[in-house]
């Protein structure tokens, strides 16, 4: 008969219960600090981003109508198109500055690919431009229209950019009542999207918001009522129920856009291997392709630093455990910006370019780095 050392078996019981409650205890503390987190980046780098971008829009908007305006009065509109230039800019500086956080509803409603496809499908525009019934049609529908009839890659930003640029220079004051009647439609389309960006996040938006997103003929606002920011604090979607799972979607995010900067936006272009990859210029009428890789990495900046200063973020928590890892990546967010912003002339001379491969290794260490070493820490 085996004698039962039931000293040593509790002393054991002990122990473990021990060192699952420190274990308990240290998650509990982990998730308290990345709790910090959430809803600074929630609010002050998400929905004031798509606030921004949605408010500017609205500038871009009536400047736009105006033009239409002036043109069937036969009046001069150059300073309008000045404006209107002007507005598209900031508009687009803030979407591409939100392309760090294109999951949930960019994602989710095709937001992304609705208002940012490239390049234009010119050919397919100008059959539209020459058909009178069809540009009636959009006269009257507006941005409803274009909606619910047009392919991505003949609306959203590029489109508008279109009639607005040409070779980096605001347009000539030459459009025709049906470009310009295009122009409007295709805005008012755009707004609504950024608006809607707002709205799934925010979970609400201005009356004057809300307006422009009411559909007369359905008698509806577009809005799907949901609110993003809530989903992400509370823990409520499936995809998110820890504050670590919000975190780690958080650097997701910063990776998914730096390895698209570096592989695709700059890395087709520099390659240049095909007819396609030459084409593959994201703002070939305004010049402003650099621009818009510079303000995705401030994307990532803010989204790992925070856009208000003083904000809890993933920088500090990663700092407390890892301070020369931080350094790296803040230094790397850094650099790239510096070495994008030394490229010359990338939509006519990208191919083989020296600045677009330094700009694009350092773009691809920062997506390293991020991929291999923080989102690592974080799962700890």
């Amino acid at each position: 008969m085996k004698t039962i050392n039931y000293l040593f078996i509790a002393a054991i019981c002990g122990m473990t219960v021990v060192a699952c409650s420190n274990a308990q205890i240290e998650q509990s503390d982990k998730e308290a600090e990345l709790k910090k987190i959430v809803q600074p980046y929630v609010e002050n780098t998400v929905i004031a981003t798509y606030s921004a971008m949605a408010s500017e829009g609205i500038n871009l908007l009536d400047k736009v109508s105006a033009i239409q305006e002036a043109i069937e009065n036969n009046e001069d509109y150059s300073n309008l198109l000045v404006e209107a230039g002007t507005s598209w800019r900031a508009m687009r500086h803030y979407w591409e500055q939100s392309e760090a956080f294109l999951y949930g509803p960019a994602d989710k409603h095709y937001i992304d690919p609705h208002i940012d496809s490239w390049p234009l499908d010119y050919n397919v525009m100008q059959s539209k431009l020459n058909n009178a019934e069809e540009m009636q049609l959009i006269e009257e529908g507006g941005g409803d229209y274009v909606r619910s009839n047009f392919g991505y890659a003949l609306m959203g930003f590029h489109a508008a950019e279109y009639f607005l640029f040409e070779e980096g220079k605001i347009h000539e004051a030459n459009l025709t009542h049906a470009q310009s009647v295009y122009l409007t439609a295709i805005v008012e389309d755009l707004v609504q999207q950024a608006i809607l960006l707002e709205d799934c996040w925010a979970g609400s938006v201005s009356a004057e918001k809300e307006a422009l997103i009411y559909d007369e003929e359905e008698g509806e606002s577009l809005s799907w009522g949901e609110n993003w920011g809530e989903y992400f604090m509370q823990l409520t979607y499936p995809e998110w129920k820890t504050n670590q799972a919000v975190v780690e979607q958080i650097v997701s995010g910063c990776i998914d856009i730096a390895g698209e900067v570096a592989d695709l936006k700059m890395g087709k272009p520099y390659r240049s291997s095909s007819k396609a990859d030459q084409e593959y210029i994201e703002s070939p009428y305004s010049y402003t392709s650099t621009t818009d890789f510079a303000d995705n990495i401030i994307s990532i900046r803010n989204a790992y630093c925070g856009a208000k200063a003083g904000d809890a973020s993933v920088a500090d928590y990663i700092k407390k455990q890892d301070p020369e890892l931080n350094n790296k990546v803040i230094a790397a967010i850094d650099e790239s910006v510096n070495l994008i912003g030394k490229i010359q002339n990338f939509e006519t001379n990208a191919k083989g370019n020296a600045e677009v491969k330094a700009a694009i290794d350092q773009v691809s260490e920062l997506a390293e780095l991020l991929e291999d070493e923080v989102m690592p820490l974080l799962s700890k």
